[in-house]
């Protein structure tokens, strides 16, 4: 029998954090000691208070179907919550609940990616970018991310890559994998250049928003009205909030896009669970003493991590400054990325991801997550240290 499954499929990339994530809990189960610095997840539970909140509403009997865009007391608290921290004006018929930050990446580049079409992104940046264009058969055009700019997106270079062909830009600040934040500076400068080209959307992803460091502060692209009603914001509860298995995210979208997405939403997904709806309500308006928490102890081993990778040999590290990710250039051990990465696992029992994963202008760097605690960071950093003065790059 042979099954025909249409071609498209053959296009869809992968998230290899995952792939590596299978591995290292596949040699655990074999019994190796193996610290995980591969996965993008906090190491901290949800905070108590947003887990009864979701009891609370199975008790209360939130059991049933919600509207596909959410219930209204949490896209009003999501209204709420952009406007005290940014000052931005948020209408909660624009906001969209969905089960987790891909969600909107998903329906944004559905909308506008087709043959013919490009669509910009961020390289290094998050691999689903790339998959999700390439499966729309549109043409993923990359926008290069680099080190001697601080890990920041360039306002000159991503306006020179639009065309007449350009749909759609996707930006992300503070980003992962590199830990870079782009300048507001940098951004008023994408912002006015956008003016000459009024047809092109942007999504901008800012699931790490509340994750800085050093005093930065976070640029909101809902801050600058001459483009909201071309602008998508992805965001979530995922990162800061310990919420990655509850699958929940929320977007802002411009007027003429949103019951697009809510159509996506009723043909793909229905709504988002209830009870996890009623959590992150509670997690919006309760009290945020263990978001703060859990961001001084990234930051404690934000230094840490970039002090140990910088005494490695060979190795250099450019200080984050957001999100919870270390992304050290490994140019000079004589290793391609994959495979350090690769041997760092399977021999000293480290997981972190090799660069190219993140895209073609991640090669030469690998991508820890600080998301572990110090002493297992610190006896992964000792680990490193002794393999590169030991083994031979092959």
């Amino acid at each position: 029998m042979t099954l025909h499954v249409v071609p498209s499929f053959a296009r869809i990339g992968e998230e290899n954090a995952f792939a590596v994530l299978a591995r290292a809990t596949e040699l655990q189960r074999q019994g190796k000691d193996i610290i995980n610095l591969g996965i993008g997840q906090p190491d901290f539970p949800t905070p108590d208070h947003i887990v009864e909140a979701a009891v609370k509403a199975l008790r209360d009997g939130h059991h049933g179907y919600t509207p596909a865009n959410g219930i209204l007391p949490l896209r009003e608290a999501v209204a709420a919550d952009l406007h005290n921290r940014f000052q931005v004006e948020v209408s909660p018929e624009s906001v969209m609940i969905v089960p987790g930050g891909k969600v909107t990446m998903f329906m944004a580049i559905l909308m506008f990616g087709e043959p013919g079409a490009e669509i910009l992104y961020p390289d290094p940046g998050f691999p689903i970018y790339r998959s999700m264009i390439e499966y729309t058969r549109a043409t993923p055009i990359p926008v290069p991310i680099r080190e001697e700019n601080g890990f920041a997106f360039s306002a000159e270079e991503t306006l020179s890559l639009i065309t007449a062909r350009t749909r759609l830009l996707i930006i992300n600040s503070p980003a992962n994998p590199t830990g870079g934040v782009t300048p507001k500076a940098e951004v008023d400068k994408l912002v006015a250049g956008l003016a000459d080209f009024p047809d092109v959307a942007v999504m901008s992803d800012e699931i790490y928003d509340q994750m800085l460091y050093d005093g930065e502060k976070h640029v909101c692209l809902l801050s600058y009205p001459e483009i909201r009603d071309r602008l998508i914001l992805l965001n979530g509860w995922s990162k800061t909030y310990a919420m990655t298995g509850w699958r929940m995210g929320f977007s802002v979208w411009p007027k003429p896009l949103y019951e697009n997405a809510r159509k996506l939403a009723v043909n793909s997904h229905s709504c988002v669970n209830a009870p996890a709806q009623w959590a992150g309500l509670a997690a919006l308006t309760g009290p945020q003493d263990a978001v703060h928490m859990m961001l001084a102890e990234f930051d404690r081993r934000r230094k840490a991590v970039v002090k140990g990778l910088n005494a490695l040999p060979n190795v250099s590290c450019a200080v984050p400054k957001g999100a919870f990710y270390a992304f050290p250039n490994v140019s000079q051990t004589g290793w391609k990325a994959k495979k350090l990465a690769s041997a760092l696992l399977e021999e000293a029992g480290v997981a972190t991801i090799g660069g190219p994963d993140f895209g073609v202008n991640g090669e030469g760097y690998i991508r820890l997550s600080y998301a572990n605690s110090l002493e297992n960071i610190e006896r992964a950093l000792v680990r490193m240290g002794d393999f590169l003065k030991s083994a031979k790059a092959s």
